[in-house]
C-alpha cells in the first residue's frame, strides 16, 4: 500500500518520562491499535539524540479518512487520552503529503 496522507509529530516529556512515552507510543503497535492497522502503512517512534524526553512520532497513512476514523476509534483514544499526563507541553503536529522514500527495518 501507498502512503497518501502522514504527519510527525514532537513530543517533549515531562523530565524522566521519555522512556514511558515511548512504551506508550509502541503499544500502538499492538493489535487493534492504530498502527496495526492496515490503513497505517508507516509507524515510527525516535527519540533525539540530545534529549531523551524528546520523542519524534511518524505516521503514514492510506489517506487522510483513514487516519481519522482509526484515530477516532476506542484503542486510540485511549492511547491519546495516557499521552497527555506525560508531556511538558503541547506537541508540534506537521501533517504532509509523502512523495517517494524508502524505509527498511
Amino acid at each position: 500500500m501507498i502512503a497518501d496522507y502522514g504527519f510527525t509529530a514532537t513530543l517533549t516529556t515531562r523530565p524522566g518520562m521519555g522512556d514511558r512515552l515511548i512504551d506508550l507510543l509502541l503499544t500502538g503497535l499492538n493489535e487493534g491499535s492504530p498502527g496495526a492497522s492496515e490503513h497505517c502503512v508507516v509507524y515510527l517512534v525516535s527519540r533525539s539524540a540530545s534529549d531523551r524526553d524528546v520523542v519524534h512520532v511518524t505516521e503514514g497513512w492510506t489517506s487522510e479518512e483513514d487516519h481519522h476514523r482509526i484515530f477516532a476509534g476506542e484503542a486510540a483514544q485511549a492511547i491519546v487520552a495516557q499521552i497527555d499526563g506525560l508531556l511538558a507541553k503541547e506537541f508540534e503536529y506537521t501533517d504532509y503529503v509523502p512523495v517517494c522514500g524508502k524505509a527498511a527495518f
